[in-house]
């Protein structure tokens, strides 16, 4: 009998072990998103503050969503890759924007490079249409939704007719170095496992951005501000 009742407590202490160990991963895992939100902030604050190489504030205060990729990985010899996680937030018909939907980006080649860096990227989406791509499943850049390097600068007045005509603006950041990309054969897609561990179910881009569900866990609210600070709003 003592030998039954000291299996038994082994199993019950085993599961709440389990148990706990799966609710520290899950706490670690959530403290991830939340890492990625700040890191947003922080690239946004950065980009910003380099008055000549920043991104237009017109350009801003028009667009309709911006993403922010914090720490891209991009890599390869010649033809080069890449992959990040990031977020997104769209502007409503009040002018406020929307707390941030988790989205990944993969594949792709920036062109010539050599061994492995990390890129801060920003894209500025100018049009329903572009943000409706942003919004599915997945899409694939040049196939799917006219992306071109974004103009630098205090104004967008030096905007080529490409740039005027594309739904997405793209800016990447590279040591310090802050200049318009381009991003074709990239594939973003929704995170709904990222949107499931910040918000506790797993929403689509859709419903966070444009239905606005989900709530505003932290840091969101420092996150929408600095939104607002660059882009305008409420």
């Amino acid at each position: 009998m003592r030998s039954t009742t000291s299996v038994v407590a082994l199993f019950a202490l085993l599961a709440a072990s389990a148990d706990l160990g799966a609710q520290k991963a899950s706490k670690a895992l959530d403290a991830k998103e939340s890492e990625r939100v700040t890191d947003a902030v922080t690239v946004l604050n950065e980009v910003m503050g380099a008055d000549d190489s920043s991104i237009p504030r017109d350009l801003l205060q028009k667009a309709v969503a911006i993403a922010v990729f914090p720490s891209l990985i991009k890599a390869g010899f010649v033809v080069g890759g890449q992959h990040g996680r990031g977020v997104l937030s769209a502007r409503g018909l009040d002018g406020s924007w929307s707390s941030p939907a988790f989205l990944t980006v993969t594949g792709g080649s920036f062109g010539l490079q050599i061994g492995a860096q990390a890129v801060d990227l920003v894209l500025v989406v100018q049009n329903r249409r572009g943000l409706d791509n942003l919004l599915n499943n997945q899409f694939k850049i040049g196939a799917d939704a006219s992306v071109a390097a974004g103009p630098l600068g205090r104004d967008a007045s030096a905007s080529t007719d490409i740039q005027m005509r594309a739904q997405i603006l793209s800016y990447s950041r590279t040591r310090g170095i802050f200049a318009g990309i381009t991003l074709n054969g990239s594939t973003i897609r929704q995170d709904r496992d990222a949107n499931e561990r910040f918000y506790g179910v797993a929403y689509r881009t859709r419903a966070i951005v444009v239905d606005r569900v989900g709530g505003s866990p932290d840091p969101t609210p420092d996150w929408k501000m600095t939104l607002t600070k660059y882009a305008g709003g409420s």
